[in-house]
């Protein structure tokens, strides 16, 4: 692995700010972090779907102007503010997705969503709304990615700069949500292990999981942390991915000093002090930054009828400063931009209601 610049402060300042917090302090005061919507925000939300009916767009042509939230929209920028530079995260209660049936919940979802950020391609499919639901598959597949399969997913980050979850049904048993301060979790292994901490910093290589063009890189380069001149902390991180890259023999070998790394790495977000565990219900809406959050969910058992099986839709959110006049996302951590294999697949054709796009 290679060195980066601009490390020597950050390894001798811990982080600071609303972004590190330690799970144990938040599990009592969900009031901190919950959103609940009010019975006069969701009128409001209803009155948006008619008007984008109304309108008679397609799903992934709908804009914050076709979806009007006159009363919402302040506080959703209240939302925007906490993920970009406060706590990281927060928690919507109360949409009513049982009620409003998958096609409108979809287009709630994504009504939101452009009040935040800017949707980009989740897939080599170019699938910009995404569905996060058992399908069979096995992350020993190296095509596989941990969303389509009901196996356990340790704390990683994701490949946008925020992620958004909106729950549509609840598996029978287990896929508990965890969150986790990634600057915690850096401020840990300063304090425990600072022989380590210069190896945050290091580029490591990731595995692409088969989510590339031809004559493309199958795997992406980065360190695992950034953090300019002191200031705010970007981390990414994805054991598996790291991990499966090592099949490449073109990728450095993984050190034994680095997989105490990522042991520590771990070992620190999983413990009860510092992680935070969310259960999430059939209409709650999960929002994070992905530079400053890891999530990790575990393992569940899903309902032996298709129609009752965990299902969650999925947003992945670019800032706006953080794309380039092109389109092409400027994050503060490299991310790997998916480029999809086909442009058209990422435009929305049906028009509201109907079938919204995605993993199938």
């Amino acid at each position: 692995m290679t060195g980066t610049t601009d490390t020597d402060e950050a390894l001798h300042v811990p982080c600071s700010g609303p972004s590190v917090w330690r799970g144990e302090d938040l599990a009592d005061h969900r009031e901190e972090w919950v959103l609940r919507l009010s019975p006069h925000q969701l009128v409001e939300i209803d009155s948006a779907v008619r008007e984008a009916r109304r309108r008679d767009l397609t799903l992934l042509k709908l804009t914050a102007a076709d979806f009007p939230l006159p009363t919402l929209a302040p506080e959703l920028e209240r939302v925007a503010e906490t993920l970009e530079h406060g706590r990281g995260f927060v928690l919507v209660k109360g949409i009513p997705v049982e009620r409003l049936g998958a096609p409108a919940a979809s287009a709630v979802f994504w009504g939101l969503g452009q009040y935040l950020g800017q949707p980009v391609p989740q897939n080599a499919y170019g699938h910009l709304l995404g569905h996060v639901r058992d399908t069979g598959r096995s992350l020993a597949d190296p095509a596989t990615r941990g969303y389509q399969t009901r196996a356990a997913l340790p704390f990683h980050t994701d490949g946008a700069d925020l992620l958004a979850l909106l729950s549509l049904r609840e598996p029978r048993t287990g896929g508990r949500t965890s969150l986790v301060s990634s600057a915690a979790v850096h401020n840990a292994v300063l304090d425990r292990r600072p022989d380590l901490a210069e190896r945050l910093y290091r580029t490591y290589f990731f595995d692409r999981r088969q989510e590339h063009l031809p004559g493309e890189a199958p795997y992406a380069a980065a360190p695992l942390a950034v953090r300019r001149g002191g200031g705010a902390l970007s981390m990414r991180y994805n054991r598996c991915y790291l991990e499966s890259a090592q099949r490449f023999p073109q990728v450095p070998r993984l050190e034994p000093a680095d997989v105490e790394l990522f042991d520590l790495i771990d070992e620190v977000a999983g413990s009860p002090e510092f992680r935070l565990d969310i259960d999430l219900r059939a209409g709650d809406l999960l929002l994070l930054n992905t530079h400053t959050i890891m999530h990790a969910r575990t393992e569940f058992e899903d309902h032996d009828r298709p129609g009752l099986r965990r299902h969650l839709l999925r947003l992945w959110l670019a800032l706006p400063h953080h794309l380039a006049a092109d389109g092409a996302r400027q994050g503060v951590t490299p991310r790997d931009v998916i480029r999809p294999r086909n442009a058209a697949s990422a435009a929305g054709t049906n028009p509201l209601p109907g079938r919204t796009q995605g993993d199938s």
